[in-house]
């Protein structure tokens, strides 16, 4: 009987398809970070540990922490005796010669993140997230350490990739009617950002600026309007122009409309317009001079260059005025102009507020 004889069919050369190893839901193995990685992940946990601390403290944090839990009267654990070591011989090390001290208070100096503040290049809390990323340069020397101080005198620069990330910040112009805060929300009432939408931008809009969802992000109000309070609000994402607008020194003008009547129906007198100029005060502190004057028979124009809560409202009840109507018409050198009730801009990059 023939037996049939099968041969085995050659493998085939090309390389068989791979396929994954069976594991369960979650259980790949996780990517490691690389190295520059980890540092800029550790770089901006200490920036926001020093943020904190700053908040907290100011410039001055305190040396040392202690622990809630810890008692201030319990003894310090003795260390365990040890048995001595014979002496090793000397050595003779060659150690590298170092660098003074970045946090040393030299006098004169201060931080550098407060020092790029005063010079407008950066908020504190930006200069100090470039200053971790290695973005910050003093004296052409690369300076990468939180809380480092520099003298007045020294040559502050900023890496091109600050001044991108910067200049992807926008700053909006916000015609803020009745009813809606400045700030967060409170007592039932919206803040004004919530206005900041795509069918509530202004149709007449020249700042080229498209509408992004990220420009909601950290948006902010540069100077606050009360709830009955109406006209230009300033929200940005920019902290320089946060500062610039409502930091301790600035200089900048606002200007209001201001529709008042008397509390007995009689005519102003002459002093109380001087008071209102010059001479008030409140909370027991001087207000800093303004200029007062009648626009028509019931209606005043103030300018500013400071903004204390409820101010103007305060100033009208303290020479006998009552506010019927406040409405915020000018910041330095922008305009509220044409812009409806309710809708909003973008900042063109050729206006500027001082």
């Amino acid at each position: 009987m023939a037996t049939l004889k099968l041969k085995k069919t050659p493998a085939s050369k090309e390389p068989r398809e791979s396929r994954p190893p069976l594991r369960g839901a979650g259980s790949a193995p996780r990517k490691r970070p690389t190295l520059s990685e980890a540092q800029a992940q550790r770089a901006e946990r200490e920036a926001r540990y020093q943020e904190q601390l700053r908040q907290r403290f100011g410039d001055k944090p305190p040396a040392a922490f202690t622990r809630r839990d810890a008692s201030p009267a319990a003894p310090a654990a003795r260390p365990r005796a040890r048995p001595p070591h014979p002496p090793r011989p000397a050595v003779e090390r060659h150690h590298p010669p170092t660098t003074a001290n970045p946090h040393a208070e030299i006098p004169g100096s201060l931080r550098l993140s407060k020092r790029m503040s005063e010079l407008g290049i950066a908020s504190r809390r930006e200069a100090d997230e470039w200053i971790a990323k290695g973005w910050v340069r003093v004296d052409d020397q690369v300076v990468s350490e939180l809380g480092s101080r520099v003298l007045p005198q020294q040559r502050i620069t900023v890496d091109a990739k600050a001044k991108f990330q910067q200049a992807q910040k926008v700053t909006v112009l916000l015609n803020k009617p009745v009813g809606f805060v400045s700030g967060q929300a409170e007592d039932g009432y919206e803040p004004a950002v919530v206005l900041v939408t795509p069918p509530n931008q202004w149709r007449d809009d020249h700042s080229g600026t498209r509408f992004l969802r990220e420009h909601l992000r950290g948006l902010a109000p540069a100077g606050r309007l009360d709830i009955d309070s109406v006209g230009l609000l300033v929200l940005t994402q920019d902290g320089r122009i946060a500062r610039q607008l409502i930091g301790e020194d600035s200089e900048i003008e606002k200007e209001y409309l201001v529709r008042v009547q008397t509390v007995d129906g009689s005519a102003l007198p002459a002093s109380g317009l001087a008071l209102l100029n010059h001479g008030l005060e409140l909370d027991g502190e001087a207000l800093r001079p303004a200029q007062v004057e009648w626009v028509n028979d019931d209606q005043l124009r103030f300018v500013l260059k400071e903004g204390k809560k409820r101010q103007i409202r305060r100033m009208c009840e303290a020479v006998g005025l009552k506010v019927l109507g406040l409405k915020r018409v000018r910041i330095g050198r922008v305009m509220l102009g044409e812009l409806p009730s309710g809708q909003w801009r973008y900042l063109r990059a050729d206006e500027r507020f001082g």
